[in-house]
């Protein structure tokens, strides 16, 4: 006996059963009727459905649609999450773009967030006297940058970016400021050394590397506050060797100085060049522009020069460098006296050469 399966129309005298309002009008409703104090009494039929539909897969497939546009979606479903008292479901629609970041460019975040705290800002301050009043007033002439040497509070910078200076003042990366004292100071080779009283857990100083063995084509890190922004870095390659330059304050030579085209602008000056790794390789001095500001060709004291310079300044106050005690003639007159060697011209008595007995030449009357 065969059986017989059959697809039974509802019968219209049979109602179904009401099925729940979902809408959003209802859940406005409810969450109007909602006592003040207290949380959101939902039916049940009415919890499941909206908490399936905010963390079920709905959700997943949601935050991929929110990931291209953002829109009233994000609203409607946080709304509806945060309406049903979860607050967990409502943070995860809350779409963040990742922030990517190649290797080289995390490793320069870091070098800067590592030696910012070791760069200072300088104020040169003046005495002026004001014409109507006659009142003396402090002014500032001139600002630079510089950065932590050592835990006992010394702060190496240019000379020049002191000289003329009746008072200094040396602004840390807290925005701290302390009165500073000169220590000492190269006009030669325009370098200085301060001093400040600060509490040692602010000092950081900044480790000092080698600048004998730098090569052309390496990449440096110039940190500063160049025209008085905070805390500035600008990135380059060591374009040159073993360049020379004049001092800013004498206008003698100083030698073996690096070039680079990080940007150095005015402010910059007496900030530090960092090599990859974060050591110190130079400090920033100048640059040759026609219009003052950077053109590619900035120059930069080796680390190897500083450091010498700066044990001197704070060991004993001033440079002390080896001298002969003469003068001499030149290779010219030499040449047409038909002579060979140094014609010394004048050693003085209390100098090293006339101490060791030198004497300078005298011309007699045979000439």
């Amino acid at each position: 006996m065969a059986a017989a399966c059959f697809l039974s129309a509802p019968s219209p005298l049979a109602r179904p059963p009401p099925r729940p309002r979902h809408s959003l009008r209802h859940i406005a409703r409810a969450a109007a009727n909602r006592p003040p104090a207290g949380p959101l009494a939902l039916p049940a039929s009415l919890r499941r459905p909206l908490r399936d539909l905010v963390v079920g897969p709905v959700a997943e497939a949601a935050r991929r649609a929110l990931a291209a546009a953002a829109g009233p979606l994000v609203v409607a479903l946080a709304s509806a999450a945060l309406l049903l008292g979860d607050a967990g479901a409502a943070s995860a629609f809350v779409v963040a773009t990742p922030r990517k970041l190649q290797a080289d460019e995390l490793a320069t975040v870091r070098l800067f967030k590592d030696n910012t705290p070791s760069v200072v800002y300088i104020t040169n301050l003046a005495v002026r006297q004001d014409a109507f009043t006659l009142d003396v007033l402090e002014v500032p002439q001139g600002s630079g940058s510089g950065f932590v040497w050592d835990k006992l509070g010394h702060i190496v910078t240019n000379f020049h970016v002191i000289r003329g200076a009746s008072d200094l003042r040396v602004t840390l990366a807290d925005q701290s400021v302390y009165e500073a004292q000169v220590v000492g100071f190269d006009q030669d080779k325009d370098v200085a050394v301060l001093s400040i009283e600060a509490p040692k857990d602010k000092l950081r100083p900044l480790p000092v590397g080698v600048s004998a063995d730098l090569l052309v084509g390496q990449k440096v890190y110039a940190i500063g506050n160049p025209f008085g922004l905070d805390h500035t870095l600008t990135t380059g390659v060591i374009s040159g060797l073993r360049r020379e330059i004049s001092s800013a304050a004498t206008g003698r030579p100083i030698q073996d100085v690096i070039q680079t085209d990080a940007a150095i602008n005015p402010g910059n000056s007496g900030g530090p060049l960092l090599d990859s790794s974060g050591n110190l390789i130079g400090v920033n001095t100048a640059i040759y522009s026609p219009s003052g500001a950077s053109s590619g060709v900035g120059f930069s004291i080796p680390v190897d020069t500083v450091g010498g310079i700066v044990d001197q300044l704070i060991q004993f106050g001033k440079v002390t460098r080896p001298i002969l005690g003469i003068k001499f003639a030149p290779d010219q007159s030499v040449e047409q006296l038909g002579l060979s060697g140094v014609l010394v011209l004048d050693a003085p008595p209390n100098g090293p050469a006339g101490k060791a007995g030198l004497q300078s030449t005298k011309r007699d009357a045979y000439g």
